[in-house]
C-alpha cells in the first residue's frame, strides 16, 4: 500500500539524525576519540539510511553480509571502549534563552511538546488511521503506530522550536549530548530484539522442553512453576526484553506442561509469566533503556544504582507471580 509516511521514511529520517550526530563528533576536538566514535554513528547511521538501496545493487544477500560485518565493526568499537564523549558547554544556550525572557515566560507550556507525543500519536492511530487520499493512505497500514508517533515526535519538535526560539539543529546538537552520555548502550534494544528473532529461529523451546524432561518431573506442578517464572525473569535479564524470552519459555515449558498437561488457564498463565518476565527487566544492565539509560541521563556515579534499587521489589513480585499462579491459574 502507498503511504505518505512509510516505514521506509521513517528509516531515513532516523538516518539523517545519526549522521548527523556522526558529522558532528568527527569536527568535537573536545572528544579524545572523536574519529572512532563518529564511524560507530556512522555505520549505524549508514544501514538506515541506505539499506534499500544496498538492497537494490547488491542483492539480499551481500547486503546481509555487509550488514553482519559493520554490526562486528560496531560491536568491536564499544567493546574496546573506543567510545568517547566531548564537551557539551549548553550555559550560553541557556543564557540566551533568559536574556531573551523566554525562559522565564515557558511556565507549563515547557510539558506540553512532551506531552504532544503521546496524545498525537494516539490520535492518529486510532482516530486517523484510515486517512487517505485516492490510492494513497497517511500511514503505513503496517507499520501504524511508529507512522503516528513520527509525526507526534516532528509536531513535538516544532512545538519545542516555537516555545523556545530554537531550531532543529539545535535539537540535534542536544540530541547528540545525550548520545554521548548514553553510549553504545543506545542501540542495544535493536540489537536484543534481533537476539530474540535468533532464539525462535534456533528452536530454543523445543530446546528448553526436552532439558526440563530430562532434569524435571512434569508431573511436579510447583516445580514448573518456578522454572516457567524464573526462566521467564532469566532469559529476559538475557536478553533485555520480555517479548523476546517470552516465545521461548512459553514454547517449552508453559504450552507442553503447565497448559497441555496440568490444564492451566491459558490467559492467566501467560499473563502473569510476562509479568514474571518483567521481573528481570529490573534487574539486568541488558534492558539499557530501563536501566542504563536513566542512570546516564541522571550523571549517576554508579551506573547500576537503578539496578541495585529495584532488585528487591523484582524478587518480591517474581515470588508472587509463583504463588499467583500455583493457586489461581487452576481449574
Amino acid at each position: 500500500m502507498n503511504s505518505l509516511v512509510s516505514i521506509n521514511l521513517v528509516f531515513y529520517l532516523i538516518g539523517i539524525i545519526v549522521m548527523l550526530v556522526a558529522f558532528m563528533t568527527v569536527r568535537d576536538s573536545s572528544n579524545p576519540r572523536r574519529y572512532t566514535t563518529a564511524l560507530f554513528w556512522f555505520l549505524l547511521g549508514f544501514s538506515f539510511l541506505f539499506g534499500d538501496l544496498m538492497l537494490a545493487v547488491l542483492g539480499k544477500t551481500l547486503t546481509y553480509r555487509l550488514t553482519g560485518v559493520m554490526v562486528l565493526v560496531m560491536a568491536g568499537l564499544a567493546g574496546a571502549n573506543l567510545l568517547g564523549a566531548g564537551a557539551h558547554d549548553d550555559s550560553g544556550r541557556a543564557q540566551r534563552l533568559q536574556a531573551s525572557g523566554k525562559l522565564g515566560k515557558l511556565g507549563n507550556k515547557i510539558f506540553i511538546p512532551a506531552l504532544t507525543i503521546p496524545v498525537v500519536t494516539v490520535i492518529f492511530t486510532v482516530l486517523l488511521k484510515d486517512l487517505q487520499w485516492g490510492a494513497w493512505y497517511l500511514l503505513d497500514q503496517k507499520n501504524l503506530t511508529l507512522a503516528a508517533l513520527t509525526i507526534a515526535c516532528v509536531t513535538a519538535l516544532a512545538l519545542a522550536c516555537r516555545y523556545t526560539g530554537g531550531t532543529p539543529m539545535q535539537a540535534v546538537r542536544e540530541s547528540r549530548r545525550l548520545i554521548d552520555s548514553i553510549g553504545w548502550a543506545l542501540i542495544l534494544p535493536l540489537m536484543l530484539a534481533m537476539l530474540g528473532g535468533v532464539f525462535v529461529a534456533a528452536r530454543t523451546g523445543q530446546s528448553i522442553q526436552a532439558i526440563v524432561n530430562l532434569l524435571i518431573d512434569p508431573g511436579s506442578r510447583f516445580t514448573l512453576i518456578i522454572m516457567y517464572c524464573c526462566g521467564m525473569a532469566l532469559f529476559t535479564m538475557i536478553m533485555g526484553n520480555a517479548f523476546a524470552a517470552f516465545p521461548v519459555m512459553t514454547a517449552g515449558i508453559a504450552m507442553p506442561f503447565l497448559i497441555s498437561q496440568h490444564h492451566a488457564n491459558p490467559a492467566a498463565l501467560v499473563a502473569i509469566g510476562m509479568f514474571s518476565g518483567y521481573c528481570g527487566t529490573l534487574m539486568t544492565p541488558m534492558a539499557a533503556n530501563f536501566n542504563i539509560v536513566p542512570a546516564a541521563l541522571l550523571e549517576l556515579k554508579d551506573k547500576y544504582q537503578v539496578i541495585k534499587v529495584q532488585v528487591p521489589t523484582a524478587i518480591l513480585v517474581l515470588t508472587g507471580n509463583i504463588l499467583l499462579i500455583h493457586f489461581f491459574a487452576f481449574p
